[in-house]
C-alpha cells in the first residue's frame, strides 16, 4: 500500500489550520501498536485513545456477540414495509429486486469485512475512517459524514416516531373504549426515556444482552406476522394482486422501500471492531461467520414475510410507504386483540433494543470530540450526559418533524450510498486491483450502479412528494 494511504490511516486528523476535530480521530502515536498476539490477549491494533471510545473500548467479542449485533441492527422496522413494495411491483419483480438487493448487500458487507484489516497491523473500526483512508480527508468527510450520521441519529429519530406511535396503538387496542390514554408526544417521551436508559451501557460490546433481546423480538414479530395469515381465514376473502399504477414514480418509490431494508453497512466495521484479532485468527474470519449466520436468519424472516403478507392481503396493503403503524393496523382488524397486542409489543421491544446500537456511532463521535479536547477519557457522568443529550436531540427532532417516515426514501436514497456504492470504490482505492481486471471492472460497475440507483430513488421520491404532497405536521405528531 502506498505511503500516502498509510499516512491517511494514521494521521486522520490532519486538516487545515483551525479546523474542528469533529468526526476525526485523535492523533495517534507515531509507533502504533501492531495487531496483538497471545501476549496481549488479542486486544491490540489500537491507538491509545481508542481504548477510551465506546466502539473500541472492548475487543472481547466473539462470533455470537457479532451475530446478535448484526441481527438486532439488521432486522429493522423497514422489513414490515416489504409487502407494500410487492403491492406496487407485483410477485415477479418484487421477488427479483428483493433477491438482488439481498445478494448485493451481502457482497458489499464482504468487502467491508475484509477492508477492516486491509493493511496488516492496522484496524479501521469506523466507516468514516475507512472513507478518509480511501478518498482522502476532505473528500472522505464530505462523502461519508452525512450518510453515516443520518443512519445513526436519523434511524434513532425514526425509531422514536415509530416506537412511540406503536405504543399509542398498543394502548388503544388494550383500552375498552378504543382510545389511547397518552398523546403521541407523551408516547414519544416514554419511548425516548426507556431508550436513553438502555443506551447507558459503556461500550458496544457490552450491548450483547440488549442485542440478544432485540434479535429475538425482531425474529418473533416477523415470524408471527407471516404465520398468522397462513393459519387464519384472512386469505378466504377476495384479494386482488393487480398493480394499477405502473408509473416511474410509483415503481421506484417501491424499489426504495426494498432498498431501505438493506441499510446497516455503517455498523459493520464498528461491530467487527469489538472482535479480537491476531495474525493467526484475523477478525475477518470471525466476522464473516457472524455475517453468514445473521444474514441467513434475516433472509428467513424477510422473504416469507414479503411473500405471505402480500398473498394474504394483496391490494389492501397501502403501496405508498409511510408509517409502519399503517401496516400493523391490518392485524388489528383481521386478527384477535391478543395477537395484535403481541405483535405490537414485540415490535416495540425490537425498536427499543435497536436504538442503542444505532446511536452508538454518534455516541462514539461525541466522546471522540471530548477526548480530543480534554486529552482524557470521558467519565461516567460525562458519558451519561452526552447520551442523554443525544437522546433528547432525537426526541426533539421526532416531535418537530413527526412526518420523517414519509421522507424515508428521499433522505435514505443518500444514505444508500453507504451500502451499495462506497464499499466497491473503497475496495478499489485500498486494495488497488489491476486496472480492467475482473475484480476492478466488477466493483466499478457495482459502484456506478449504486450511485445511479441512489439518484433515481432521490428523483422518484421527490416527484412522488410533489404529486401527492407531504402534509407536514410540524410539532403535531
Amino acid at each position: 500500500m502506498p505511503i500516502t494511504t498509510l499516512g491517511k490511516l494514521f494521521d486522520l486528523e490532519s486538516q487545515e489550520s483551525g479546523g474542528s476535530p469533529l468526526f476525526m480521530s485523535p492523533t495517534p502515536t507515531t509507533d502504533p501498536e501492531p495487531i496483538s498476539g497471545v501476549k496481549t490477549g488479542g486486544d491490540g491494533g489500537r491507538i491509545p485513545v481508542e481504548e477510551w471510545l465506546p466502539i473500541t473500548e472492548s475487543r472481547k467479542g466473539n462470533v455470537y456477540t457479532a451475530t446478535f449485533h448484526l441481527l438486532c441492527s439488521g432486522i429493522g422496522l423497514q422489513v414490515i414495509l416489504l409487502p407494500a413494495a410487492f403491492a406496487a411491483l407485483g410477485w415477479v419483480w418484487g421477488t427479483i429486486i428483493l433477491t438482488v438487493g439481498f445478494v448485493w448487500k451481502l457482497y458489499t458487507t464482504w468487502l467491508l469485512v475484509h477492508l477492516h484489516e486491509a493493511v496488516p497491523g492496522i484496524r479501521i473500526s469506523r466507516f468514516v475512517r475507512l472513507a478518509i483512508a480511501s478518498f482522502g480527508v476532505k473528500l472522505g468527510k464530505l462523502l461519508a459524514i452525512f450518510p453515516v450520521m443520518y443512519l445513526s441519529g436519523g434511524a434513532c429519530t425514526i425509531l422514536v416516531i415509530t416506537g412511540g406511535k406503536s405504543i399509542q396503538q398498543l394502548l388503544q387496542i388494550m383500552s375498552e373504549d378504543n382510545t389511547a390514554p397518552l398523546t403521541s408526544v407523551q408516547c414519544f417521551l416514554v419511548f425516548s426515556c426507556i431508550a436513553i436508559v438502555m443506551s447507558q451501557f459503556p461500550n458496544l460490546n457490552s450491548l450483547f444482552g440488549v442485542s440478544v433481546i432485540g434479535a429475538i423480538m425482531g425474529v418473533t414479530y416477523c415470524t408471527v406476522i407471516w404465520i398468522l395469515p397462513v393459519t387464519s381465514d384472512a386469505q378466504k376473502t377476495q384479494v386482488r394482486y393487480a398493480t394499477s399504477d405502473k408509473s416511474f414514480v410509483h415503481i421506484f418509490n417501491a424499489i426504495g422501500l426494498i432498498a431501505l431494508v438493506f441499510r446497516g453497512n455503517n455498523l459493520v466495521l464498528e461491530i467487527q471492531g469489538t472482535l479480537p484479532s491476531d495474525s493467526k485468527n484475523p477478525s475477518s474470519t470471525t466476522m464473516w461467520r457472524a455475517v453468514m449466520m445473521s444474514q441467513t436468519l434475516i433472509a428467513i424472516c424477510m422473504f416469507p414475510l414479503s411473500v405471505v403478507v402480500y398473498w394474504a392481503y394483496g391490494d389492501k396493503i397501502p403501496a405508498t410507504g409511510g408509517p409502519v403503524g399503517n401496516y400493523l393496523k391490518l392485524y388489528t382488524q383481521e386478527h384477535s386483540k391478543q395477537a395484535a397486542c403481541f405483535i405490537h409489543l414485540t415490535f416495540i421491544f425490537s425498536c427499543l433494543c435497536s436504538y442503542p446500537i444505532n446511536l452508538m456511532p454518534a455516541c462514539d463521535n461525541a466522546e471522540m470530540v471530548y477526548t480530543t479536547k480534554k486529552q482524557k477519557p470521558a467519565s461516567i457522568i460525562v458519558r451519561m450526559m452526552l447520551r442523554v443529550f443525544l437522546g433528547m436531540v432525537c426526541f426533539s427532532i421526532a416531535v418537530v418533524f413527526p412526518f420523517l417516515p414519509y421522507l424515508a426514501v428521499l433522505i435514505g436514497a443518500i444514505a444508500l450510498l453507504v451500502t451499495f456504492t462506497y464499499p466497491s470504490f473503497m475496495w478499489i482505492s485500498i486494495k488497488k486491483p489491476q486496472r480492467k481486471s475482473p475484480m476492478w471492472l466488477f466493483n466499478v460497475l457495482m459502484g456506478c450502479l449504486g450511485a445511479s440507483l441512489s439518484v433515481l430513488l432521490l428523483v422518484a421520491s421527490a416527484m412522488h412528494l410533489a404529486q401527492k404532497g407531504l402534509h407536514a405536521n410540524f410539532f403535531n405528531p
